[in-house]
């Protein structure tokens, strides 16, 4: 009997083990061997939750109910020590390649980048995501929900897409590329292209949703062909970042809890984190804010809109768990829950962004624009729903950092320690207990190699890898007294910094107040010196291995200390591409960077194509500027969006209703602005255009950008015009593509019903930027209509 052929195998680049002969019979054949991880290799669950403080989940002593997040802790250990780098894109890179944030030159968000090393926003391929790593092991690889770590300038339909997910390890993606977006109408990607959501929100959609349904159908899809075969999952929900969104019986769930305001939430809340064991036995409790309003002298109508405010908020974190729980059930339904290996992080502190009073339109914080309380009130019964992209006020962004002082965008504990959790019931023998050892965002990539006995590789895809800059954790999941090996950690957001160092902390907050102005007197002028030297305006010092929350800086009675941290901050910063501290805020996003095709005066839009991202959009705001559409309107007339840019928090539309050309923009969603042609808009070919032409130059600190003239025309002769009184400062809208044919995403306005699709004929859609008349290329434009 003849024996079974042994199937051999070998590298690619290896010498060719088989034969080949002068043909088939005279040949032995082999096969290249196949990519696959070893045995008992587990899967890989990243769960990254977007600005949730320290003290909003329920097992971190919340009142919001988090059941299923509560199970990964009750099935693991939670860290009271975890930190990040007080904003999104920055603590994701840390996330995902195990470097610090401005190693990986993302110091800020990818819209606040700047021309250095450390700020630019590209990270670079010598710092691999763990994707790249896995993937490289055998790995399926599968990334869901919030990017935010492609440049702006790339993120385009033009490319290039080696930073988008599939192009740093992700075999499959879908989600949304920017910072955050609408629950309800997000700017979808699945892979590399734009897709619109599969349901509308009156069939009940809302992106967590989805998103924990895509994640079901791309593990389901590799299972069913692989079952063996390990994955990688980072799940980043938009949640619990603005809008905060949650249908009504999920937010109605919270009504009256939050009555007693936000000081009596936080001593509730520290009570039950020093009964958890997350916050020292002799902790105290971080003082009032200056910047939070007392709630007791608050009136009653603010009471009750903060109240809602954070009821919606609370809604939206129980939906989002009870999202993450269906992802957990359905991987227990497989049979690979307990050998995945879970970690579940929050990527800063709680956000500020909602200002003093909260805001029904987070895009009014880019603005510089306030908040009226009128406003909020009339739209409190909406909150949470599509209509609102809304936020709460500072009061519940310092509550929900509990124990400690400030939050988001700064470098106090509030901004940088967040809830961490591991669970891997197969491996990791701790059920619900506390570590408090110190770790950095940068520390887990390295943990999961560790865990998993992998050599973080020397190159990938031919590109030599920096070295990782965290440390592994892997002792202290199994060990309790295991020593803290993470001993040294600058911090640095906006110009924000601080150093912590075995047990003690520096803080120097954004630049501003002097050394002479601070008030601090240093008996020892040697040191006194030596600080004016190395730029140490208000420098804190705080030893936070007794002092958990940062209450009594120490900098006058232990100058030596400060002189020690400041300099060892220095060091860190020259090692990891920190300088220049650059304290700009909103001014950053108005920077000037590359763009995929030279910025120019004219830009030319065509129907049926993807939106175009903002990045990539002429820039409008405040700058003279035309809209010029070679349309045709068949007989009985048409109606619909001819273009549109920004949603329900910004932005303009251009469009036919009623015959009539209409000019609509959306002034932050405080104010709707309509101007109207005096005439119908005859049938056949046209040329439809608008006129914006600036016309006074009111402040922008004061959140009003400049007047302006609006002139609508048909073929050239002028058939309507109307003012602007107010217009957008700085941003048009957080989602601020350009849509031609229709109101994609959110709708801009009520004056229609969205998405209002063009029911003529759209040949193209011409901006001008130039600042020039638009009869001064009238002929232009007829000659382009001709060719038609």
């Amino acid at each position: 009997m003849s024996e079974e052929p042994q199937l051999r195998e070998y590298r690619p680049g290896t010498t060719f083990p088989g034969v080949i002969g002068r043909t088939f019979d005279e040949s032995s054949p082999a096969w290249p061997e196949p990519l696959r991880a070893h045995d008992g290799a587990p899967n890989v669950l990243f769960i990254v939750i977007d600005d949730m403080g320290y003290g909003q989940l329920g097992c971190y002593g919340s009142p919001i109910r988090t059941p299923n997040i509560d199970r990964i802790a009750a099935g693991g250990v939670r860290f009271a020590n975890m930190h990040t780098t007080a904003l999104c894109s920055p603590s994701r890179t840390c996330i995902l390649t195990g470097r610090n944030h401005h190693s990986n030159h993302m110091a800020a968000i990818t819209e606040t980048s700047t021309g250095f090393p450390g700020y630019d926003g590209n990270v670079p391929f010598e710092n691999g995501f763990l994707a790249e790593i896995l993937k490289g092991q055998g790995y399926n690889t599968f990334a869901l929900g919030k990017w935010h770590l492609t440049p702006t300038d790339q993120a385009t339909a033009a490319g290039p897409y080696d930073r988008w997910p599939l192009g740093r390890g992700f075999e499959r993606y879908y989600g949304f590329l920017g910072g955050d977006t609408h629950q309800y109408y997000p700017e979808l990607v699945h892979d590399n292209h734009r897709v619109e959501p599969p349901k509308t929100p009156e069939e009940g959609y809302h992106l967590t949703e989805d998103l924990v349904d895509r994640a079901i159908t791309f593990i389901a899809d590799a299972k069913q062909v692989a079952p063996t075969k390990p994955f990688f999952t980072y799940f980043a929900t938009g949640a619990m970042h603005a809008p905060h969104h949650a249908p009504k019986e999920w937010t109605d769930r919270y009504a009256g809890m939050f009555d007693d305001g936000w000081d009596v939430y936080r001593e509730r809340v520290f009570a039950k984190q020093r009964e958890l064991g997350l916050v020292p036995a002799d902790a105290e409790l971080s003082r009032h804010d200056p910047d939070v309003q007392e709630w007791d002298s608050l009136s009653a109508d603010e009471r009750r809109l903060y109240s809602r405010m954070m009821e919606v908020f609370a809604g939206f974190l129980e939906h989002t768990d009870h999202q993450i729980g269906r992802l957990l059930a359905f991987l227990d339904e497989l049979g690979v829950l307990d050998d995945t290996l879970i970690m579940l992080i929050s990527d800063n502190g709680a956000s500020s962004e909602g200002g003093p009073a909260g805001s029904i339109n987070e895009n009014k914080f880019f603005n510089f624009v306030p908040d009226s309380l009128e406003q909020n009130l009339a739209a409190i019964d909406d909150l949470g729903g599509p209509k609102y992209f809304n936020h709460y006020p500072w009061g519940w962004t310092w509550a929900g950092n509990t124990p400690f002082r400030r939050w988001k965008r700064e470098t106090y504990r509030g901004g940088i320690s967040d809830p961490f959790m591991v669970q891997w019931t197969n491996r990791i023998p701790a059920r619900g207990e506390i570590r408090t050892q110190y770790a950095h965002a940068i520390d887990m990539v390295p943990t999961v190699l560790d865990l998993l006995g992998i050599e973080p590789p020397t190159s990938i895809r031919g590109v030599t890898q920096s070295p990782i800059e965290g440390v592994s954790f892997k002792e202290a999941l199994t060990d309790a007294s295991a020593a803290s090996l993470h001993t040294t950690q600058y911090f640095e957001m906006i110009g924000h910094r601080s150093i912590y160092h075995d047990g003690w902390r520096a803080v120097c907050p954004w630049p501003g107040t002097s050394f002479a102005e601070s008030g601090r007197a240093f008996g020892d002028p040697i040191t006194a010196d030596i600080l004016r030297e190395l730029d140490a305006d208000a420098w804190e010092l705080y030893h936070v291995a007794e002092d958990f929350a940062e209450n009594h800086d120490l900098a006058a009675q232990y100058p030596d200390k400060l002189v020690e941290l400041i300099s060892l901050w220095y060091v860190e910063a020259g090692k990891y591409h920190v300088l220049p501290v650059d304290g700009r805020g909103q001014q950053r996003f108005a920077e000037q960077r590359p763009v995929i095709a030279k910025d120019r005066s004219r830009y030319v839009y065509f129907p049926h194509t993807s939106e175009v991202a903002g990045s990539a959009a002429p820039r409008l705001v405040n700058r003279p500027h035309t809209i010029n559409a070679l349309v045709e309107i068949p007989d009985g007339g048409a109606e619909g969006v001819i273009v549109s840019q920004g949603g329900v928090d910004g932005g303009y539309s251009l469009y036919l209703k009623d015959g009539r050309l209409v000019y609509t923009y959306n002034y932050v969603a405080a104010e709707y602005f309509h101007v109207t042609s005096d005439a119908d808009v005859p049938t056949g070919r046209h040329v439809l255009s608008m006129e914006f032409a600036p016309t006074g130059q009111p402040s922008i600190r004061e959140g009003k950008g400049t007047p302006a003239g609006i002139t609508l025309f048909v073929d050239g002769h002028e058939i309507g015009g109307g003012d602007l009184p107010v217009t957008i400062p700085i941003m048009l809208g957080l989602a601020s593509g350009v849509s031609v044919g229709l109101d994609a995403g959110a709708p801009l306005t009520d004056a229609y019903p969205a998405p209002f699709p063009f029911t003529g004929t759209i040949h193209r859609v011409m901006f001008d930027v130039s600042g020039e008349h638009i009869v001064d290329h009238e002929a232009e434009l007829r000659a382009a209509l001709a060719r038609q």
